[in-house]
């Protein structure tokens, strides 16, 4: 229960956000020399999600984000692990995905939809129901396709953190599109 009341929270915040940079922000392609980490998961709660859908070979596996030594990027950071074949997402379109989400500086994954049955999370795109740097990162991703996402603090839980998200926390998410509509 209170999973939900704040994903409810985050999303609400990620509403205003997206308003507030729609069509004012760039995507930088990100580094990719730095090591893989091996990531320890936590256990998640379950949520209610879609129907099963079909999944292409190339992300039916348990994603494990690279994370670059450093310091994390200023600007959202979109970068194409696997482009998918299928349609585009667009704003206002309901997306069925799957995600799995890491604090930059401690490299712990803090959520992934992954560890729940069924693995599917559904929102709509551009409606506020995720953080600012899903709305804004997932646009123009097609169906099949996997894309990592590094989220600065001002596109996810900002000076607030969200339960075991710390205050200022750049965030990486590996996300799967699965369903557009």
């Amino acid at each position: 229960m209170e999973r939900r009341t704040i994903i409810v929270v985050v999303l609400s915040a990620l509403a205003i956000a997206v308003a507030a940079v729609v069509g004012a922000g760039s995507k930088d392609s990100a580094s990719t020399t730095a090591s893989t980490q091996a990531l320890d998961t936590a256990p998640a709660t379950s949520t209610a999600a879609a129907a099963p859908v079909d999944v292409p070979a190339a992300i039916a596996k348990k994603p494990v984000p690279s994370i670059p030594g450093g310091n994390p990027p200023k600007t959202l950071v979109s970068r194409d692990i696997v482009v998918g074949a299928g349609a585009a997402a667009k704003s206002g379109d309901p997306l069925t995905m799957r995600y799995l989400g890491v604090d930059w500086t401690t490299k712990k994954v803090f959520d992934a939809s992954w560890n729940r049955d069924p693995n599917e999370f559904q929102f709509t795109l551009g409606a506020g129901n995720v953080i600012p740097c899903w709305d804004e990162g997932v646009v123009g991703m097609k169906v099949g396709g996997r894309r990592q996402l590094t989220c600065p603090p001002d596109t996810a839980y900002g000076a607030n953190g969200q339960g075991s998200i710390g205050p200022n926390a750049t965030l990486v998410f590996v996300v799967d599109l699965l369903k557009v509509g």
